[in-house]
């Protein structure tokens, strides 16, 4: 039976995104060797989105998204900001949560969220 999921990340700047996601987010990993680093993720859940090809509400189908979220934004926010993390939004409520965007290495724009709802 299924027991994870892996995720991918595609850049320009692999080895700045690794440190990125290692110093910066403090994520544990494992180098697998040769600087490639595996990180192992703490929680996670998935969602399926309507498409919309118009990008007006929404993605094109077949699209991917990642978010990570967390129990308190503004704490998180404020930790993460103190290791030189970017944010690019203000947070704000989101309907699902309250959310905000950080950059990292190789362009890359990715949410944090503080979710409304609650896991059973």
């Amino acid at each position: 039976m299924i027991k994870g999921a892996h995720t991918m990340f595609y850049t320009s700047e692999p080895e700045a995104l690794r440190a990125f996601l290692r110093d910066k987010l403090a994520l544990p990993c494992t180098d697998v060797g040769g600087g490639w680093l595996i990180f192992d993720l703490p929680e996670a859940d998935m969602g399926c989105h309507p498409a919309d090809e118009t990008g007006a509400e929404g993605k094109p189908s077949g699209t991917h998204d990642i978010s990570f979220y967390c129990d308190d934004i503004e704490a998180t926010v404020a930790e993460l900001e103190g290791r030189g993390v970017e944010f690019t939004d203000p947070v704000a409520d989101a309907g699902y949560g309250l959310a905000t965007c950080f950059l990292m290495p190789g362009g890359m724009r990715v949410q944090l969220y503080q979710p409304h709802y609650r896991k059973g």
